[in-house]
């Protein structure tokens, strides 16, 4: 089959996997990148996660904060220029606080977003965009926001808690989940979405099926698999990264719980 060269380059910068790897899964795949991301796990023994999380494309994340919110979002653009501008960082921090503004959950432009874009746009030359936004409230001193954008920009961590919790215990769970591999999908294994657990459950079961195992010993490599891997994207049960002694959950301590969390790459699809 015919491939477009920009859907190969998606895979590659998502996975980090040469170019022909990436090129052969998407042909086997017949073009589904996320089967072909499958195939490239398998073909790896499922040692691909630490790659999984480069950013892609041109932007910049931002994130403004208030006692009661906290609004997160991203903009794009064409080159790494621009998105280093400081007009551009200073257009992305405007967008954020028109963002607190608006309802809670995802954020749309709204008139403010969309002037300070078009400005953006009439300044660079380039065709910038206010890629997607959320916010998140909460009652007055009833919790506490933590965020953290990374140095270049590209990623960005929103993090909100309730109860007795410092505002730098916060920034280090912001950190940690900006660094850690693999990147958390859900504060606790309850919260894991039903179709990230089917998934890995499907994935679980090819390789039990695969090592020829009588099909009770399959049983429970797949159930054993699941916990572990429930341990390994469950925010809670991480190891933290800057002390691995430690999980995630006895930072936090017993005075404090986490209730939300946001992390957000340049160019990774919504």
């Amino acid at each position: 089959m015919e491939l477009n060269a920009k859907d190969v380059m998606e895979l590659r910068n998502e996975t980090g996997l040469p170019m022909m790897a990436c090129k052969a899964a998407l042909i086997e795949a017949a073009g589904d990148k996320e089967k072909a991301k499958d195939i490239l796990r398998k073909q790896l023994k499922g040692k691909m996660e630490s790659k999984t999380d480069r950013a892609a494309g041109e932007g910049r994340i931002a994130i403004a904060r208030t006692a009661e919110a906290a609004a997160i979002v991203e903009l794009r653009t064409e080159t790494d220029f621009t998105a280093k501008n400081e007009n551009f960082i200073k257009a992305a921090d405007k967008c954020a606080k028109a963002a607190i503004g608006a309802s809670s959950g995802a954020v749309p432009a709204n008139d403010a977003i969309k002037a300070i874009m078009d400005e953006v746009r009439i300044s660079t030359g380039e065709n910038a965009s206010y890629a997607r936004g959320h916010k998140l409230t909460q009652d007055p001193g009833s919790g506490a926001f933590g965020h953290y954008v990374h140095h270049d920009g590209k990623t960005g961590v929103l993090v909100q808690a309730e109860g007795s919790i410092s505002d730098e215990t916060l920034r280090q769970i912001c950190m940690h989940i900006a660094a850690a591999h693999p990147r958390p999908v859900a504060v606790t294994a309850n919260d894991i979405p039903a179709n990230i657990v089917e998934k890995e459950r499907r994935f679980r079961i090819d390789q039990a099926m695969e090592s020829g195992k009588p099909k009770e010993i399959a049983e429970k490599m797949v159930e054993g698999g699941l916990r572990k891997f429930f341990e390994e994207v469950a925010l809670m049960e991480q190891p933290f990264v800057m002390d691995p002694t430690k999980t995630i959950k006895s930072i936090v301590g017993d005075k404090a719980r986490v209730i939300a969390f946001l992390r957000w790459q340049v160019g990774e699809q919504a």
